[in-house]
């Protein structure tokens, strides 16, 4: 059995990683070596997610979400600005999660890996009332 966690671990996060890093490098003019302390990643890691080597399979998915992208966003210009403490970006990476899984983003990678959720129309990630 596989929960949506697993899924957002094997693929949403290193997504959520690039498209920080995108917009740390690209909007903040940051050097990957700054990218990579204010990411607590390895340089090595910083070029393999500006390479598509890592996490980019479902970028183009998580970037088609205006409020997960805003969010993203938002954490950049926090790590960007020295206003990043631990607090705030686990809160900013459950809020994407969160945000992703309402969406229905993954479900597609989810169904693939657990067939049986096609047969029983899963509500796992459906937002709560």
């Amino acid at each position: 059995m596989k929960p949506p966690c697993v899924i957002v671990v094997q693929y949403v996060l290193p997504a959520i990683r690039v498209l920080i890093m995108k917009n740390l490098v690209e909007k903040h003019h940051m050097r990957k070596i700054d990218t990579s302390a204010k990411m607590e990643l390895t340089p090595a890691a910083i070029t393999q997610y500006m390479k598509g080597e890592r996490g980019a399979t479902f970028v183009d998915e998580i970037a088609k979400s205006e409020k997960t992208m805003e969010i993203l966003s938002e954490l950049a210009e926090a790590l960007a600005k020295n206003k990043a403490p631990a607090e705030t970006i686990i809160n900013k990476l459950c809020k994407a999660c969160t945000t992703i899984r309402s969406e229905r983003i993954i479900c597609g990678l989810h169904q693939k890996d657990l067939p049986g959720l096609k047969e029983c129309k899963c509500v796992i990630c459906e937002p709560s009332s």
